[in-house]
């Protein structure tokens, strides 16, 4: 790429969509390509004053921890938060994605004020989280409140990963974007403690710590999640396992969080588990819309569950939580994704909008994630350069048009929607819904 290449096909993005507000063209940008970081950008982990990243499911980077360099050693933040610069932009959460040869750099100026540089230009003023005074605290077994149960999204998500690994395993189960297993293992080998199936009490430790230092109850929903469960974890097959946590938090912690799971698509007896347990949302994730595509990146779940059950199984769920409160989501970009993806923008657009035309006619509203081609997965590796950016932003396009087609509204549990607003850090959807109006009293 010729120097200045990126800016320039930044900006003509911008001019080409100017619906899809500025802030959420270089969120995905960042999110599709990743972001390098100076050594005066990394944080002292645990011990300083910024909040690190935690590694929470995926590992979410563009290479390996061996090589990172120092940002294996000082992690880097969790977010960070854009603002101001020549685009003017409004403050953007934007999940962390290390890439060591990213365009895009967050390093120190003179005065050791943080900016995101692009092809050598300052375009943002970078804020990074603070250390929480609950990550000061450690369980009663010396585990640390990061490991157990980090925040992410500015403080508002607890993230609780209670199964490390995937039951989908190997190259014929595995979906083929998804990293878990090795992120698991890549922790292991660096030493870092990594605890495979989390505690309930431990857990229910770690809140208790959120709890009383949280003073100002940034934190507002927890997300349960995991790998897979085909066969059982414990003696509990999936929604048992996943279910009995959430269970003891809800006893323990009664409506101090949204509670969330993210579990494959269940049967409907199942499901019902999860609303019993005290469970508010409901995440059965369809990864992919288009039939051939699910069959080749989800062959696990396509082997165990099927594409036609599983999204039976999502519009099953609607009639227990609420259709509203089921909010599957995909990965997007590996529609584009070699060998088998859409080779054109327009292909890949027009198949993803077919699924959320399908899913938000029922009152359904999907989320996304932005892929993050990490190198240790099939389609990592084939596509080290992950979906173009266009796709992304005409993607955001889509999405919003296809809500207001449905009347639909912001899903729940995300924070609050609205360029300058949003704290979802890992895709621009909410950056790009229309901010809520304040209701007339």
């Amino acid at each position: 790429m010729g120097s200045g290449s990126r800016t320039a096909l930044v900006e003509d993005l911008m001019e080409r969509f100017p619906h899809v507000p500025r802030e959420a063209v270089f969120k995905e940008d960042l999110l599709r390509g990743g972001v390098a970081f100076d050594p005066s950008a990394l944080s002292d982990n645990e011990g300083g004053e910024v909040k690190p990243k935690s590694y929470f499911i995926f590992s979410f980077d563009h290479g390996t921890l061996p090589e990172l360099g120092e940002a294996a050693l000082r992690r880097p933040p969790e977010e960070i938060i854009l603002t101001g610069g020549p685009y003017d932009l409004r403050r953007t959460v934007v999940s962390v994605r290390v890439n060591p040869s990213s365009p895009y750099r967050v390093a120190a100026n003179e005065d050791g004020v943080l900016g995101l540089y692009l092809d050598g230009k300052r375009i943002s003023d970078v804020g990074v989280p603070p250390m929480p005074e609950y990550y000061r605290h450690t369980l009663a077994s010396g585990k640390s409140v990061m490991e157990v149960a980090p925040t992410i999204q500015w403080g508002y998500l607890i993230y609780l990963t209670v199964f490390r690994v995937c039951q989908y395993f190997g190259a014929k189960e595995e979906c083929q974007y998804c990293d878990i297993n090795h992120n698991w293992r890549q922790h292991k080998a660096a030493g870092r403690p990594y605890t495979g199936v989390k505690d309930v009490e431990e857990v229910l430790e770690a809140l208790e710590i959120i709890d009383r230092y949280d003073t100002a109850k940034a934190s507002t929903a927890y997300t349960l999640t995991g790998g897979a469960i085909t066969k059982t974890v414990a003696g509990r097959d999936e929604a048992d396992f996943y279910g009995h946590y959430a269970k003891a938090i809800e006893e323990r912690f009664p409506g101090r969080w949204i509670g969330k799971v993210v579990a494959q698509a269940l049967p409907r007896d199942d499901v019902q588990r999860f609303k019993d347990y005290g469970v508010q949302i409901y995440h059965p994730n369809y990864e992919v819309w288009d039939e051939y595509l699910f069959k080749m990146y989800c062959p696990g779940k396509e082997r165990y569950v099927g594409r036609d059950e599983w999204h039976k199984r999502i519009l099953d769920s609607a009639d227990i939580f609420g259709a509203r409160n089921v909010i599957p989501n995909f990965v997007a970009g590996v529609e584009m994704a070699e060998p088998f993806g859409f080779t054109t923008v327009d292909e890949a657009i027009a198949s993803t909008t077919e699924g959320l035309r399908f899913f938000m006619s029922h009152g359904i509203t999907p989320r996304f994630t932005t892929w993050c081609p990490e190198p240790t997965t099939p389609l990592g590796k084939a596509n080290p350069q992950g979906a173009p950016l266009e796709y992304h932003i005409r993607l955001l396009q889509a999405y919003r048009q296809t809500m207001e087609d449905f009347g639909l509204s912001s899903p729940p549990g995300y924070g609050p929607p609205g360029a300058g607003r949003a704290v979802f850090s890992v895709s621009s959807f909410m950056d790009s819904l229309p901010a809520d109006e304040p209701t007339a009293v």
